[in-house]
């Protein structure tokens, strides 16, 4: 069993920059590859970034490619996402997974979920 838990978030103006965390407080995500999903108000909640069990592996998607950067830290449990030069768009409850595998896109994939965080952008 793995408990993964988001912090960071909050009201955040366009072009600033936010980190958010997400903690494994039961079991450990060392062997799990992470990635972070988000859902805006009145869509369904999509793929943002992979890493996988090591950190060697990582996608994007398109959207925040170049702005937001996924890491981790196996020893402390933790996964990350650096958020920089944010946008209205990116407003979203974003949730923190897991799997047992290969990194994935795919929602379907992931077996453990945070209970997600809201990151809301002003403009």
């Amino acid at each position: 069993q793995v408990q993964l838990v988001e912090s960071g978030g909050g009201l955040v103006q366009a072009e600033d920059s936010t980190r958010l965390s997400c903690v494994a407080n039961e079991g450990t995500i060392s062997r799990l590859a992470m990635g972070w999903f988000r859902q805006p108000p009145g869509k369904e909640r999509e793929f943002v970034a992979a890493i996988g069990a090591s950190g060697g592996s990582i996608v994007y998607a398109d959207s925040v490619k170049g702005r937001f950067t996924i890491s981790r830290d196996n020893a402390k449990n933790i996964l990350s996402l650096q958020m920089n030069n944010l946008k209205p768009e990116d407003s979203a409850l974003y949730y923190c997974s897991g799997r047992y595998g290969v990194i994935s896109r795919r929602l379907d994939a992931h077996r453990y979920w945070g209970q997600g965080t809201q990151v809301t952008v002003s403009s």
